[in-house]
């Protein structure tokens, strides 16, 4: 049932109570003219008629009650009342009580149950009855009025003035009716929106609440109220905003003296409350990751709870979490996806995402760039296997890795192929040390291992690029190995 049908019942209901007690008191009505006929008011109405009126009127009256207790919100209830209602005006008209202004009442009071249907009942019972009463009466009104010539002009006279008022009482009637009902419809219409509306910005309170638990700061941000309110806080107190004046709210001037140095001015520039609508604008979420000096990695975010239709947030929920152990989590899937998996060295990736990172920046003086490449890995692949030309390649890793340590940073760019990043004013004692390290492994599989070692440093090449240095170092390996095989005695094809 809909809040207007309900409303529609429950009206019914009071409405029906109260007609109830119409009908009681117009029990006196009786008593009423009684007092009448004795002070000479109504010197041709009888007391039998006035005992008439009251015991009728209290059988009726008892009936409805009934009706009442039984069905209070059924039609034949509200239409037994009116109907009552309407016998009482035509038997005193008929008993030449004068009450001609009283017919419209009965109609008029139809119009409180807001139901078109009962209204144009109650009017044609009620026109009805007058034009039978109007009738009945006739010979005795034309007789006391000689201006009439016979009982047809007088009934023709009234009945026509009753007809008019009639119609105008039905115009009139059912217009306050329709735009009454059409009012309550609209009325209730408004409610039922302002409760959807409540209810769904009570849903969305409900997450809030479920998603304070999960945050360690939740913060509720009304642009529209100018307010901000803690969601953690026992006590949810708004406070008010001045965005004329303020920047930042409460909860992050106090965030912001955790925040490492570094990032104070990016946290600020995130959180600066006059820029949020703006940046949230046709968004559900911005976020921005910072360091606490305590408990390490936060995420901060702005949520739109509630926006205009053009997409601008009335509301927005504002949270911080811990994401130190994700971003861990993160920095060690990254560290994976830039691992080679063989040597444990960085990969090939790496060494682009690492030199499109330098191409941007500027060379220091003792910038170097190396080349390694394993000697001999093919003819070991081909006559002792794989395992043994793996293991090469791990004890070449090795070697690097050892040699190299926190003066830069080792790759494994091919399958024997390895290169080096590193910062140096040495770069042929690096090269030398290099060649040490590999005299003195040994394997399972093999005894020795070489590497052709070449380098470029930027000392050497001033104002030469990244690219170039790089090709510079391969050159000056492939060099190496060239007087590698020659102090070998073995032929080889140069790449």
């Amino acid at each position: 049932m809909s809040e207007y049908s309900e409303f529609l019942h429950e009206n019914r209901i009071k409405v029906n109570g109260y007609l109830n007690r119409v009908l009681w008191f117009f029990v006196l009505a009786g008593p009423a003219i009684a007092s009448g006929i004795k002070g000479g008011i109504f010197p041709e109405i009888t007391y039998a008629t006035c005992v008439n009126i009251s015991v009728t009127l209290i059988i009726m009256a008892c009936i409805h009650f009934v009706l009442l207790k039984k069905f209070p919100d059924k039609v034949f209830t509200c239409i037994f009342a009116l109907a009552t209602l309407n016998a009482l005006l035509a038997y005193m008209s008929y008993s030449h009580v004068s009450i001609f202004l009283t017919w419209f009442l009965v109609p008029l009071l139809s119009l409180l149950f807001c139901d078109k249907y009962i209204f144009f009942y109650a009017v044609i019972q009620n026109y009805a009855l007058m034009l039978i009463t109007t009738w009945i009466s006739a010979p005795y009104e034309a007789a006391l009025k000689p201006e009439y010539k016979d009982v047809t002009a007088y009934f023709m006279d009234v009945m026509s003035g009753f007809t008019i008022e009639t119609i105008i009482m039905v115009a009139s009637a059912y217009t306050i009716e329709k735009l009454t009902v059409g009012y309550f419809k609209d009325l209730f219409e408004q409610r039922r929106k302002i409760i959807e509306q409540e209810e769904a910005m009570g849903e969305k309170m409900d997450i809030l609440d479920s998603m304070a638990e999960i945050y360690d700061n939740v913060n509720l941000i009304d642009f529209v109220n100018s307010t901000e309110m803690s969601l953690r806080d026992e006590e949810q107190i708004k406070h008010g905003i001045d965005l004329s004046s303020q920047t930042h709210t409460l909860m992050n001037q106090r965030i912001q003296k955790q925040v490492m140095p570094d990032q104070i001015d990016e946290f600020l520039a995130f959180t600066n409350i006059k820029t949020v609508r703006s940046r949230l604008s046709q968004k559900k979420l911005i976020s921005a990751d910072f360091i606490d000096v305590i408990s390490g990695w936060f995420r901060a975010q702005y949520i739109t709870v509630d926006s205009t239709l053009d997409g601008i947030p009335n509301v927005v929920i504002y949270t911080t979490r811990n994401v130190d152990e994700e971003k861990r989590r993160e920095e060690l899937l990254i560290r994976i996806s830039m691992t080679d998996e063989m040597t444990r060295l960085f990969n090939r990736r790496c060494y682009d995402e690492d030199l499109k990172e330098i191409r941007n920046g500027v060379l220091s003086d003792d910038f170097v760039l190396f080349s390694i490449d394993v000697n001999g890995l093919k003819n070991v692949n081909d006559t002792k296997g794989h395992a043994a030309g793996d293991e090469l390649i791990k004890g070449a890793a090795n070697c690097l890795a050892l040699t190299v340590g926190n003066k830069g940073k080792v790759y494994r760019t091919g399958g024997d192929e390895f290169m080096a990043v590193l910062h140096t004013k040495e770069p042929e004692t690096i090269r030398e040390k290099i060649g040490e390290r590999a005299k003195e492994w040994h394997g399972i599989y093999t005894e020795e291992i070489t590497m052709s070692v070449g380098y470029a440093a930027l000392s050497k090449y001033p104002g030469a690029s990244i690219d170039d240095l790089e090709r510079y170092a391969d050159a000056d390996m492939y060099a190496n190995k060239d007087r590698f095989y020659k102090e070998r005695g073995i032929e080889r094809r140069r790449h």
